[in-house]
C-alpha cells in the first residue's frame, strides 16, 4: 500500500493465520492511498472507507481517495466487490466509482479513469518494486517483500567468514555507522522507536541485528523473529568508542540526529560522498550504483545524473507526511510515500523538538 502526503489509515486488524495467509483490513479516513494486492494464497484485504467496505481476495490493484464530501474508487487492474449502503456492486477493471458522503454514499458510476497527478509514481514505485525485489544475491531470509527492494537496490550482500551473509549498504566507510542519520519518535502505545532516515532504512532497523565486522565496518545480519519487530535496533560487537543508541528517558518528544556528510545537488546531477550511506538518492533514480559506490571508496565522492523525479519536492518527516494508526491504538511504521525531492542536507547537527511525531 502506498499513501499519498495527508493521507490517514487505520488498521484495524492485522494478523496472521496458522496456515500463512495475512489478514489486513484497513480503515481510510483522508487522503489517498493506493493498494496493489498480490491475491497470494490464504491472504485476505479488506478496505473501508466512508460507509463502504471492500474485500479483496484476488489480485487487484486501485486507488482510493477521501475528500470532505466524496470518495473515489478507481480500479486499474482487477475486479473489486464494493458492499455500502446503496447496497452491493462490482467495479471493473479501467472504472472509477464517485461516492457523495452527504448523500448515504450514493455512487456514480463511471466506464473511465480520471488520472491522479500521484498516478505516475505509483507506477514508477511498482517498477522499481518488481525490478528490485527478486534482483540481489539473497532473497531466502524473509517470508515478507517489504523492504527486500531497498536493500537490492541500496546496498550488496556478502558472505563473511564466521558470521554468515549480511548485507552492507553502498557508499559507508569505516567511519560510518547506521545511527548516523535519523529521529527518536514517540508513538503513542509503543514508546520511542528508532526512525532511520535512510531510504533503505526499515527492514534493518525493525529485524535482525547490526553488527560491526573488523574490516568490513558495520553490516545488517538477517536473523531473529518475524513476528515482531524491533523498536530499538539490536548491535552486537560495537567497537569501544562506539556509544548505542539511547532513547530519550521523557516521553512525548522526537530527537533528530543528522551527523552524516552533506549532500551537494546542481540541476539533476548529485555529488556522492562517502559515509551518505544512499541518504538523499530517490529510489530507483541513478543506475549502477555499486558501481558509483566503488568510485566513491576510492576517490571519496562521485557526480551522479539522477535518471527520474518524484511527483513533487516533498520534506521528510513534514506535518503533512501519512499518518498510520495499529490496532493497539499507537501508531505503526509508515507505508511508501513519494520521496522527497534532492536537496541539500542540513549542517551536521543533533537537535531537539518537542510535540507529538506525525
Amino acid at each position: 500500500m502506498r499513501l499519498t502526503p495527508g493521507t490517514v489509515v487505520e488498521f484495524p486488524q492485522l494478523s496472521l493465520r496458522d496456515s500463512g495467509g495475512k489478514i489486513s483490513t484497513v480503515n481510510l479516513r483522508e487522503g489517498t492511498a493506493y493498494v496493489n494486492f498480490s491475491g497470494a494464497k490464504n491472504d485476505e484485504f479488506a478496505l473501508t472507507f466512508g460507509h463502504e467496505k471492500l474485500a479483496l481476495t484476488h489480485a487487484a490493484h486501485l486507488r482510493a481517495e477521501m475528500r470532505d464530501t466524496d470518495a473515489t474508487l478507481a480500479v486499474f487492474k482487477g475486479d473489486v466487490q464494493v458492499d455500502g449502503p446503496s447496497g452491493a456492486f462490482e467495479i471493473g477493471k479501467k472504472q472509477s466509482a464517485t461516492f457523495d458522503l452527504a448523500d448515504q454514499d450514493r455512487y456514480t458510476l463511471a466506464a473511465n479513469l480520471e488520472q491522479d497527478p500521484y498516478d505516475s509514481w505509483d507506477k514508477q514505485q511498482e517498477q522499481y518494486h518488481q525490478r528490485y525485489t527478486s534482483n540481489g544475491l539473497y532473497n531466502g531470509y524473509s517470508p515478507y517483500a517489504y523492504g527486500m527492494s531497498d536493500l537490492n537496490y541500496y546496498g550488496s550482500y556478502f558472505y563473511a567468514p564466521g558470521y554468515g551473509m549480511c548485507w552492507q549498504p553502498y557508499f559507508t566507510g569505516l567511519g560510518w555507522d547506521p545511527f548516523m542519520n535519523g529521529a527518536w519518535m514517540w508513538y503513542p502505545g509503543f514508546g520511542y522507536t528508532w526512525v532511520s532516515a535512510y531510504p533503505w532504512g526499515w527492514m534493518p532497523y525493525r529485524y535482525g541485528s547490526w553488527r560491526f565486522l573488523p574490516s568490513y565496518g558495520w553490516a545488517w545480519q538477517p536473523g531473529g523473529s518475524w513476528a515482531g519487530w524491533n523498536t530499538i535496533p539490536r548491535v552486537v560487537n560495537p567497537p569501544r568508542s562506539f556509544a548505542p543508541p539511547q532513547p530519550p528517558t521523557a516521553p512525548g518528544r522526537t530527537i533528530i540526529v543528522n551527523r552524516g556528510p552533506i549532500m551537494s545537488v546542481s540541476r539533476s546531477r548529485l555529488i556522492i560522498r562517502n559515509d551518505s550511506a544512499g541518504l538523499g538518492i530517490p529510489r530507483g533514480s541513478i543506475r549502477n550504483l555499486g558501481r558509483i559506490s566503488q568510485q566513491v571508496k576510492t576517490e571519496g565522492s562521485a557526480t551522479a545524473t539522477v535518471h527520474t523525479a518524484p511527483v513533487r519536492s516533498l520534506a521528510p518527516m513534514s506535518p503533512t507526511s501519512p499518518r498510520v494508526r495499529g490496532p493497539s491504538g499507537g501508531f505503526s511504521p509508515r507505508m511508501s510515500t513519494p520521496a522527497a525531492a534532492p536537496h541539500s542536507a542540513p549542517a551536521a547537527h543533533s537537535g531537539t523538538s518537542h510535540g507529538s511525531p506525525h
